[in-house]
């Protein structure tokens, strides 16, 4: 692990000057390296800008300073950065890594893209990951020469397969994807362009996941408790938080509130920093990769939490579970949005006319599924407003989202 500010390059890190290219090969920039490129391509990108207005983890309305994805995006974006500076890893993968995780989010949070994946059971489902790839390759209509962003093949590894690889060397799905089968969109586009689904992604590329951990942990605390869903002697629950209060009490005792919550947050994004990279350096020292395609090949990852730490992940996210995603306030809304992308997807998917005519041009005769996917990436592109607005506008009355 570096120490200090200057920049180095490990034999594992990603290089930008040999990458393995993109789909449709382009001249070399002669400023940026092919994934400062990548970086900006998404930022400029028009799902992007989208997640300004599309909820992070669904909570009320209430507040100016409550997370959007769009906020949550920057914030792991900063911390995919810093693992990767200390890891001497390239910083412009793992950041636009960070930057694109997200892309693929419905409106509403998880509870649209739950409500979208019901939806969608006849004609293959929806995968967040899976979206951000359609968005990324096929969606997006900005250049002349193509759709899609046309990105290096390490970024698009990478938002494939950030958490881990989808299939076993048996060509069997893993993980989240064993009972459902790994998406169509991926495999489709695997197809074309091999993205190694066997394999771990980067090490940059799980720098941006346990980057989006961090953040969830830290800044879902923050907003559950701003947002008044609990308060902070509820962390005592958890003993790394217990641990936290304590040490914030016994440096500035008497502290207000609102002062507490912030030194609870920059205390768990400390911590948790450091152990991942403690962590990785254990696990690269023993792994020795001399090549990024050893970080590939490793048998777990590369950059994660200790043991110790990835059971306080889980007891962080099991407070949060209990305390805020399914607090009753925040369910009674979660089931307000549940209807209204539900009542969206049968009524256009019924009548695809009532979508603009971009979105509805060659449907008229089209078969089922490509009917539904049209209406289930159009439903995925919604910000929250534009949702609401539309439900508005197709139906009587509109379920509150306050």
């Amino acid at each position: 692990m570096h120490e200090g500010g200057d920049r180095w390059r490990a034999a594992y890190a990603e290089d930008a000057r040999a990458s393995r290219g993109r789909l449709l090969p382009e001249t070399p920039s002669a400023t940026r390296s092919e994934f400062q490129r990548d970086r900006d391509r998404v930022i400029h990108s028009t799902a992007f800008r989208r997640l300004a207005h599309k909820t992070q983890v669904f909570i009320l309305h209430e507040g100016d300073h409550l997370r959007t994805r769009l906020t949550h995006t920057i914030e792991v974006g900063q911390i995919a950065r810093a693992l990767a500076r200390s890891l001497g890893l390239d910083e412009d993968l793992a950041e636009a890594l960070a930057l694109a995780h997200d892309l693929g989010h419905t409106p509403f949070g998880h509870t649209g893209e739950d409500a979208l994946r019901a939806c969608m059971a006849s004609f293959g489902g929806f995968d967040h990951n899976a979206q951000a790839l359609r968005l990324v390759t096929r969606l997006e209509r900005r250049y002349a020469r193509h759709d899609g962003l046309n990105l290096a093949w390490e970024t698009l590894e990478g938002i494939v397969k950030h958490n881990g690889p989808l299939l076993g060397a048996n060509g069997v799905p893993l993980a989240k994807y064993a009972a459902r089968g790994v998406p169509g969109a991926i495999l489709e586009y695997d197809c074309v362009h091999s993205l190694r689904l066997d394999t771990f992604a980067s090490a940059e590329a799980q720098c941006a996941a346990v980057a989006d951990d961090i953040a969830y942990d830290a800044h879902d605390i923050d907003d559950g408790l701003r947002a008044g869903l609990f308060s902070l002697p509820d962390l005592g629950e958890v003993p790394f938080l217990a641990g936290l209060l304590d040490e914030i009490e016994a440096a500035h005792p008497g502290l207000a509130p609102s002062r507490a919550i912030h030194e609870v947050g920059r205390r768990v994004i400390t911590r948790l920093v450091e152990d991942v990279l403690g962590e990785a350096g254990r696990r690269l020292t023993a792994l020795a990769p001399t090549t990024a395609d050893a970080v590939r090949a490793a048998p777990e990852p590369c950059v994660a939490f200790s043991s110790g730490m990835a059971a306080t992940d889980r007891a962080i996210k099991t407070l949060l579970f209990a305390r805020v995603y399914h607090h009753p306030r925040v369910l009674g809304v979660r089931a307000n949005a549940d209807a209204i992308v539900r009542d969206l997807y049968a009524r256009l998917f019924a009548d695809v006319a009532l979508m603009p005519d971009d979105w509805s041009e060659g449907l008229a005769d089209a078969a089922e599924d490509r009917r539904a996917r049209r209406v289930a990436d159009y439903i995925a592109g919604m910000t929250d407003r534009y949702a609401v607005e539309e439900h508005r506008r197709l139906f009587e009355t509109t379920p509150d989202l306050r």
